[in-house]
């Protein structure tokens, strides 16, 4: 089971019901995530709610009564990682998705990376 795909695919997946929002279980991790999908406007907000068992809220963002978030692939899996060096990180559907990575300096998209001179594990691609 890979906590980040789950995340993912109930993302896209609640888009295409065209759900406001869907509730998944919280972790540091998925929450970097859903605040760096917010800053580039896949989602229009998170919040996390519980104490003892905290869960994330996303609210999920549409244009024209499309879903932002049309498809995700994991690149990086539990069985397989994959590394980039600055060099050979490439643009997501000619520029017009986002590749997020997970760096020493935290988790960045593709444009911050390349623009921080910093590689790492590719998490995954969303358009």
């Amino acid at each position: 089971m890979d906590p980040i795909a789950n995340m993912l695919v109930a993302i896209k997946n609640a888009g295409s019901v065209k759900k406001a929002s869907v509730i998944i279980p919280h972790s540091k991790m998925k929450e970097a995530i859903a605040s760096l999908l917010k800053e580039e406007g896949y989602i229009k907000t998170y919040k996390v709610e519980g104490d003892v068992k905290k869960t994330l809220e996303v609210v999920l963002e549409y244009k024209n009564n499309t879903p932002r978030v049309t498809d995700v692939k994991r690149v990086s899996k539990s069985s397989k990682r994959v590394y980039t060096g600055v060099k050979d990180i490439a643009p997501v559907k000619y520029g017009h998705g986002l590749c997020v990575l997970s760096t020493p300096k935290g988790v960045m998209t593709d444009k911050l990376a390349r623009k921080e001179m910093v590689g790492g594990e590719i998490l995954f691609t969303i358009w």
